[in-house]
C-alpha cells in the first residue's frame, strides 16, 4: 500500500475515534449545547464518514476520492464547529478533525492509478 493512502487511512481511523471518545465521553456528559441537534448529528456524520472513508482506502476501492472528498468537506464542518466549544477535549477533537480534512482533501485529488505507480 502506498504511503500516502496508510497515512490517510490512520488519519481517519483516528478521527473516528477521537470525535467517538468525544462525543461519547465529554459531549453526552456535558450536555446543552454539546447534544443539540445539529451539534450532535455533524459529529456523528464525522465519525461515520471517517469509518467508511478508510473501508473504501483497506479494500482499494477505485472510488476512494469520492469517500476521501465527502470526508474531508464533513471533518472540516465538524472542526469548525468544535472549535466553538471551550475546553481541551473539544480543541483537541476540532484540530483532529482538521488533520483529517487536509490529509483526506490531498487523498480525494489522487487517483487509484497514480498510488499503483508512486
Amino acid at each position: 500500500m502506498n504511503p500516502s493512502m496508510q497515512e490517510c487511512i490512520d488519519t481517519c481511523v483516528n478521527c473516528h475515534r477521537v470525535c467517538l471518545e468525544t462525543f461519547t465521553q465529554h459531549c453526552l456528559k456535558m450536555g446543552g449545547a454539546h447534544v443539540e441537534q445539529q451539534h450532535a448529528r455533524l459529529m456523528l456524520d464525522c465519525i461515520q464518514i471517517c469509518q467508511t472513508c478508510a473501508d473504501f482506502m483497506l479494500r482499494g476501492s477505485e472510488l476512494h476520492q469520492i469517500t476521501c472528498n465527502a470526508c474531508a468537506e464533513i471533518c472540516q464542518l465538524c472542526a469548525e464547529d468544535c472549535a466553538r466549544f471551550e475546553g481541551d477535549e473539544m480543541r483537541r477533537c476540532a484540530e483532529t478533525c482538521s488533520h483529517c480534512a487536509q490529509v483526506c482533501h490531498e487523498m480525494a485529488g489522487t487517483s487509484a492509478r497514480e498510488l499503483a505507480f508512486a
